[in-house]
């Protein structure tokens, strides 16, 4: 993508997205001036993150342990590693679910500040009957761990029917991932109520604004209450177990790959007993059984 010369450095993207923009087949732009367009430096343009493979190790542990207890903190989260052999202090594993994006399911006062700017809409979903499809959707990130790094997953999911609508991943928790799930989303319509956490990258003025465009009531869960948003819990639950813990993936590009072939099985294939076991495309799309 060629950069204007009027291009400034107050753009409002992350950084990832500027470095995104840069051309490095570009020709009449030099490196260090596109760079300089978009005030990043020219350096990290470069820089290649050092993996701490002890690091990424505990959090292939802690995410199982998470995924199993969720309700485990930072404490219990120590002891665990230390009773399996791995000698950590608290901060250090705070740090890691800090990373990871993982707290302890029970409620927690003043446990983070939202952005000033950013809403915190209200629940709408209590003691509310889903009938039909398109009536909720909900979407959640999690952590997958890889043999050689890790990468999040946002999965957007339709409650009535289970059905996946779409997903993304990323190396990184910038909220573009989730834009761009939410608007592979939307292709199949709109629902009457959009579910999340209360995590910035849903509570952004860019997402909210997709939402909000599109005339759909915003409903957020509770601090540190999964229950609220169970179904997309039960769904992390399912891809690790059944896919990410199994097949072990070694990189980015692989577990991208595999992730994608889990998806078209489940919508597709697995039969879900909560759904009178037809697949969660056949609810969805009211297709009739063989």
């Amino acid at each position: 993508m060629l950069i204007s010369t009027g291009l400034k450095k107050n753009l409002a993207l992350s950084h990832k997205e500027k470095l995104l923009l840069i051309d490095k087949s570009n020709s009449e732009l030099s490196i260090s001036h596109q760079a300089d367009l978009l005030g990043v430096s020219r350096s990290s343009i470069y820089y290649e993150p050092v993996v701490d493979e002890y690091d990424l190790l505990l959090k292939r542990l802690i995410d199982e342990q998470y995924t199993l207890t969720p309700f485990f903190g930072s404490r219990r989260m120590k002891v665990s590693l230390w009773r399996r052999g791995y000698e950590v202090n608290r901060k250090h594993v705070q740090r890691l679910m800090r990373e990871m994006g993982l707290e302890a399911i029970y409620p927690k006062p003043n446990l983070s500040k939202a952005h000033p700017e950013n809403k915190i809409y209200p629940y709408l979903l209590r003691n509310v009957s889903i009938e039909r499809k398109d009536q909720v959707w909900a979407s959640d990130i999690t952590y997958i761990p890889l043999s050689r790094g890790f990468m999040y997953l946002v999965a957007i999911m339709d409650w009535w029917s289970r059905y996946v609508l779409a997903w993304q991943m990323s190396t990184s928790l910038e909220t573009s991932f989730c834009r761009e799930a939410l608007g592979l989303a939307l292709k199949f319509g709109n629902p009457e109520i959009f579910n999340t956490d209360q995590g910035v990258q849903f509570t952004s003025i860019a997402f909210t604004g997709m939402l909000k465009d599109q005339g759909i009531d915003i409903s957020m869960d509770g601090r540190g209450r999964c229950m609220d948003n169970i179904f997309t819990e039960r769904l992390w639950r399912t891809v690790k177990y059944e896919n990410v813990y199994l097949m072990h993936y070694g990189s980015v590009s692989e577990g991208r790959q595999g992730i994608n072939d889990y998806f078209a099985f489940y919508n597709n294939e697995r039969p879900h007993q909560s759904l009178g076991y037809q697949t969660p495309a056949e609810v969805y799309f009211q297709r009739a059984r063989c």
